[in-house]
């Protein structure tokens, strides 16, 4: 398998760059946008096989869903995001190619070109971009202004997502940000924000608000990538070595592989979120929380700082019939999730009618011969 990495318009993959106040792109920076490294044809990437949304797409494929991409656009030309599938409104445009990366995870649809497709590619897409780079990765070493991160996100709240992804989280919070997201809970979205702090002890944001959804990233061998830690890692999905749609292939089918950045575990949480809520539309964000907790593979101490409760299951997500009783972390308890219901058997018919029936019968049977041996008796003076 190739290993070309994602130099994402030049930038450090694991950079939060600083925010652009106009989206548009200098001529003389189109040289260093991002652009894709070929048409991916390998076998399907190992993210992909591990999540495999493929098993519940003849239940759900996310439609109905709209999610809210908030990161730095999306280039709509890439034939694997369908028509009309990126809604308007949306910034349809990405030099830097991390927006486009992220929805790719979340929504591209199957190509025969490629073997890479996204989780729920019947979802619809709102791209807002709030932050990018067009300077080969220079900016601010705090990432992203939480206030202009939370204009983006009262913007998806307004368009009517059901679920914000926020792609570069800032590392620092505000009054502005922490409402935005707390009205955005209110109005029944689900908020998904990756983990990418690189030192412990730093937080991002709004992953580290209350009721969002922290995601963690693990690699192929299940080691966490990310070294922010804490009880806001809800649980952790691939972010090392994965495939996904580049930006800048001007019409034609076109991948980055190999990328590890944590950010894009939070992509394939979202798109799962999406599949869960097309399929069981009556839960709050709350019990999607709750829902993705309870059926996340555990780690072997119960919970892991940076994994959180576990490791994204798709499939369980979305099928698994779990206990009333499996609400928040009491969710987390080993052994708490029961396999999706199959086809359900014919009652059993009761037993005891079926004996006393045939004890009737037999009864009627022995009735009918005996009167005909004493019949035949009698005429014959009961000789032999």
């Amino acid at each position: 398998m190739r290993t070309d990495r994602f130099p994402l318009a030049s930038a450090t993959v694991l950079g939060l760059l600083a925010p652009l106040a106009a989206p548009a792109v200098p001529v003389d920076a189109a040289a260093r946008c991002a652009t894709p490294a070929g048409v991916y044809q390998d076998a399907v990437g190992w993210a992909q096989r591990l999540t495999d949304p493929s098993r519940v797409w003849p239940l759900t494929d996310g439609a109905g869903q709209l999610v809210a991409v908030l990161g730095t656009g999306i280039d709509v030309d890439n034939p694997q995001f369908g028509s009309e599938q990126v809604v308007a409104g949306s910034d349809r445009t990405d030099c830097d190619g991390r927006g486009t990366f992220a929805a790719g995870i979340v929504g591209a649809r199957p190509d025969p070109a490629t073997t890479f497709a996204g989780v729920a590619p019947g979802a619809r897409l709102l791209a807002l971009r709030y932050t990018g780079t067009t300077d080969g990765g220079a900016g601010a070493a705090d990432g992203p202004d939480p206030d202009v991160l939370a204009d983006a996100v009262r913007r998806a709240t307004e368009a009517g997502a059901g679920v914000i992804l926020v792609v570069v989280p800032a590392a620092r919070s505000s009054r502005a940000l922490a409402d935005a997201v707390r009205d955005a809970l209110a109005d029944d979205i689900v908020v998904v924000a990756p983990a990418v702090a690189d030192r412990p002890g730093l937080r991002s944001y709004p992953t580290a608000l209350p009721g969002v959804l922290g995601v963690g990233a693990h690699d192929q061998a299940g080691a966490a990538v990310q070294d922010e830690a804490g009880e806001h890692v809800t649980l952790a999905a691939p972010g090392g070595d994965l495939v996904s749609t580049a930006a800048g292939g001007k019409g034609r089918v076109g991948q980055r592989w190999g990328v590890s950045d944590p950010a894009y575990a939070a992509a394939y949480v979202a798109g799962t979120v999406a599949l869960v809520r097309a399929y069981r539309p009556g839960l709050s964000p709350a019990q999607v929380r709750d829902r993705l907790t309870a059926t996340a593979n555990r780690p072997p101490n119960g919970r892991d700082p940076r994994l959180g409760w576990g490791v994204l299951d798709v499939a369980a997500a979305v099928t698994a019939e779990l206990p009333p009783a499996a609400v928040g972390q009491a969710a987390a308890v080993p052994g708490s999730v029961t396999p999706a219901a199959g086809p359900e058997r014919p009652p059993a018919r009761p037993r005891l009618p079926g004996v006393l029936a045939l004890l009737g019968l037999a009864g009627a049977v022995l009735a009918g011969l005996t009167a005909t041996v004493v019949g035949r008796g009698r005429a014959r003076g009961w000789r032999r």
